[in-house]
Order: structure tokens, then C-alpha cells, then sequence
């Protein structure tokens, strides 16, 4: 019975090892932090000795039909060699930014509980009339992030 909330409490931290454990794949130097109190799951050293710093965040397959790909109430302010890794589980689906490009396609609250905070939609939903089966695909203006490796933080 304890399973289901051991499960859904663990899955950040599982895609963030399976995202870094892609990385080291693909021949990147990673420090992980033991503390992450400053919205940092990595730090990657390039080729060329210089340090970037990135926040993986994740969506699992359990969430509600139409949600696969929302990331939402995240405190950021613009950073200097920052990165984002989205990933959505059931749409097996990768999107990375940097920070300047999330703050200028995410959303920001402007009052309320969450003012201040930013969110982004990653995927559009589309209802079939006669199933009524919700289907999800990325947004046209959020392809050019999709990614199938790691190659935009290399350079």
C-alpha cells in the first residue's frame, strides 16, 4: 500500500539520475550536488574548462490526460550558463533551454498564491469527437527545444 506515494515521491529524483546517467553516456564531465537548495540537479564541465548549471524537472505518465508536458510553479530569475531539462514520461519527450529562452516563453503569475512563479506548457491536447480519447502532442513553438541528446549543452 505504501508503494503508489513512495513511487510518485521518488520519480523527480529517478529522471534526474536516468537523465544524468544519459549524459555521462554521452561523454560529459557531471557533478551532482549533495544539496540541491539553489535549483541545481547538475553541473557539467565542457570540453573547453568553462561550467554550466542545470535543473532537470519532470512529469510522469500518471499525471492527469492533457497535463504530460506543464511544468509549473518555478521560482527563476534570469542566470548566466543555466539550463533547463524538461521531461515528459508518457510523451517520451525532451525540451532544453537555456535560462533566457525559458523566462521568454514561460508564463509569469502576476498575483495570487503562486505571483512571481513562472510556468510553461509544453503540450497542446486534442479531444477525438467520436472516443473521446485526449491525445498529446508538443506545441508547434516549442519544437526547436526537443531534444533527443545533449548537444545544445556542449557549446
Amino acid at each position: 500500500m505504501g508503494h503508489p506515494f513512495r513511487h510518485s515521491a521518488g520519480f523527480g529524483k529517478r529522471i534526474e539520475y536516468w537523465i544524468i546517467g544519459r549524459m555521462l553516456k554521452e561523454g560529459f564531465d557531471i557533478y551532482v550536488p549533495l544539496v540541491d537548495d539553489d535549483a541545481i540537479d547538475a553541473v557539467i564541465r565542457r570540453s573547453d574548462g568553462s561550467f554550466i548549471t542545470v535543473q532537470i524537472k519532470a512529469r510522469s505518465e500518471s499525471v492527469a490526460k492533457g497535463n504530460a508536458a506543464i511544468f509549473s510553479v518555478i521560482s527563476h530569475e534570469l542566470r548566466e550558463d543555466y539550463w533547463f531539462v524538461f521531461y515528459s514520461e508518457r510523451m517520451n519527450m525532451m525540451w532544453i533551454m537555456s535560462s533566457k529562452e525559458f523566462i521568454d516563453e514561460s508564463l509569469q503569475n502576476k498575483s495570487g498564491k503562486w505571483k512571481g512563479l513562472r510556468s510553461i506548457r509544453f503540450n497542446g491536447r486534442k479531444t477525438e469527437k467520436k472516443s473521446g480519447k485526449v491525445t498529446e502532442h508538443c506545441k508547434p513553438q516549442f519544437i526547436e527545444y526537443v531534444a533527443k541528446d545533449f548537444s545544445r549543452l556542449k557549446s
